[in-house]
């Protein structure tokens, strides 16, 4: 049986960004090389909270440090580092930062995230 040849892909962004959304992001892993996959880190800072929005993908969120709720569908849902969390494709969501230190958490998608995924739900 023959294996498949490993794929290495590079990753255009390598700096950390402030978005709109009120969040900072470094995107890890989002080429359409690889449309069914996507990873990024995001730091969240202290008592505030992201934009109230939904996605057309589904989304896992892995706490890396800190605390903070994460509000699906409008149900409060604790997180602190070591949590992980599925978001089905169109729910409502955010994370909430109301601690004094800073959040940061890694976020997987499938299909891979792009803008069109995102749905501000707070305009």
């Amino acid at each position: 049986m023959q294996s498949a040849k490993p794929d290495k892909l590079s990753q255009t962004q390598q700096d950390e960004v402030w978005l709109d959304e009120r969040i900072y992001i470094r995107e890890l892993l989002n080429t359409p090389d690889e449309p069914d996959i996507s990873l990024a880190r995001f730091r969240v800072p202290p008592h505030s909270a992201t934009q109230l929005h939904s996605l057309s993908v589904t989304e896992w969120y892995i706490m890396e440090s800190g605390t903070a709720s994460a509000e699906i569908d409008g149900q409060k849902i604790n997180m602190t580092a070591g949590d992980n969390l599925r978001i089905n494709a169109g729910q409502s969501q955010r994370i909430i930062n109301d601690s004094g230190e800073e959040l940061v958490f890694q976020s997987i998608c499938t299909p891979r995230w792009t803008p069109e995924c995102y749905t501000n739900l707070e305009d």
